[in-house]
């Protein structure tokens, strides 16, 4: 018997789901719930008429693993391949990724050299904590933060600069409070499995994983546990400001810099646009497009209510920032500021066992629901538009 099926977000995980539901026979109707006047949810570009690309959300995606070639893959059966834009492994937005530490911009070690001799902002050789970890007793805990797991296993000065910057980065949360079992599962699973995280990694762990608050609106009351779990998921509010600025006014070139909380905990970082998509400048003239990304975790502690801040305040900071991070004297010749309202899920400690809860409760209760999105199995592009496809499955059996 075939089925209806509606799809609650026309973000790209709902857009996935319906993808992979219209290949299969066992389904008649697709019915896409959206709220806004538009879908792809948090992917969103503005595209001037001079040929100037600006993106307020995702700008790129990895096609590495499982979830990458999944992406991939759905990009050839779109017939969209001719669409992408490629940024090669020997690119310099590949190579170059810089933390802003102490006031100065500093190149993330890369490639044998940087693993063994002492580059700053670090004190030490990175394979001094690598060859420690090895060493180190497995932890007991069934879950951990992840500035906690890396401070155990690695040392605290890695865990206080990079990882509390790639936190920010990918989840714009603070690594204190995410967990790592949800954020990293392949960290947890490879001390867990072989007692190391660089053991783990070597030989294999040994196994082969839309917004929560709005579909628990709609829940029936009967539904009440389910919706107390989905709505206990946080989120973070961001700012994103888009910056172009006549001329090349980089000191460096790569993809972009992070900034560790300690540094200064309402600006995430700063990503060179027109380093890794030159092709997105504007025709007729040399310029350097920037994006400022702002708030998270931090937000209303930096700028106060979402509801109260304005835009003239976060562009002011943003050009701020460009200006003592990457000494560009220079005002932007144009410019967007965007605010984007519970747009990241933090996955903070237990996150895992909520979703083992939900998934348990409609399994129990023979809901006719799954869950896909950002909320649940992983923030990226990637993950989302896998988890769509992996509801979508669920639902109606693989095609």
């Amino acid at each position: 018997m075939q089925k209806v099926v509606a799809v609650l977000g026309g973000g790209i995980g709902g857009l996935s789901a319906c993808h992979h539901l219209s290949k299969s026979p066992n389904v008649s109707k697709i019915v896409l719930l959206e709220k806004s006047g538009r879908c792809g949810g948090w992917l969103s570009s503005i595209r001037r008429d001079d040929g100037a690309v600006f993106e307020q959300g995702p700008r790129g995606v990895r096609p590495a693993g499982a979830v990458g070639r999944n992406t991939l893959n759905m990009v050839s059966e779109l017939g969209l391949e001719s669409e992408i834009l490629p940024v090669t492994k020997d690119h310099v937005a590949s190579k170059n990724r810089f933390l802003y530490v102490k006031g100065q911009l500093h190149k993330m070690p890369s490639g044998p050299g940087g693993v063994i001799r002492t580059i700053p902002p670090f004190s030490r050789p990175i394979i001094q904590s690598v060859l420690k970890e090895v060493l180190i007793r497995k932890g007991t805990e069934e879950d951990e933060s992840v500035h906690a797991f890396v401070s155990r296993r690695m040392g605290s000065e890695l865990a206080d600069i990079a990882i509390d910057s790639l936190c920010r980065g990918v989840f714009a949360g603070d690594s204190r409070q995410l967990s790592v079992r949800s954020c990293f599962p392949p960290l947890y699973e490879a001390e867990r499995s072989r007692g190391s995280i660089v053991l783990g990694m070597l030989m294999g762990s040994g196994e082969g994983a839309e917004g929560p608050v709005e579909l628990a609106s709609v829940l029936p009351p009967a539904a009440q546990h389910l919706s107390e779990q989905l709505r206990s998921i946080a989120s973070v509010n961001v700012a994103v400001v888009n910056l172009e600025y006549e001329g090349f006014i980089l000191p460096f070139t790569g993809f972009g810099h992070l900034v560790p909380s300690s540094e200064d905990p309402g600006l995430l970082g700063v990503v060179y646009d027109s380093v890794p998509f030159p092709q997105h400048n504007r025709s007729g003239g040399l310029t350097t497009r920037l994006t400022v990304m702002m708030g998270g975790a931090w937000f209303e502690q930096t700028f106060g209510h979402p509801d109260s801040v304005t835009k003239q305040t976060l562009l002011d900071r943003a050009t701020q920032a460009v200006t003592s991070h990457l000494g560009v004297n220079s005002q932007p010749v144009w410019s967007c500021v965007a605010l984007h309202k519970n747009c990241i899920p933090q996955y903070h400690l237990g996150h895992w066992k909520r979703l083992e809860k939900m998934r348990q409760y409609i399994s129990n209760h023979n809901l006719p629901l799954t869950l896909a999105g950002a909320s649940y199995d992983g923030v990226s592009v990637n993950d989302v538009i896998f988890s769509g496809r992996t509801a979508a499955e669920g639902l109606i059996g693989k095609t």
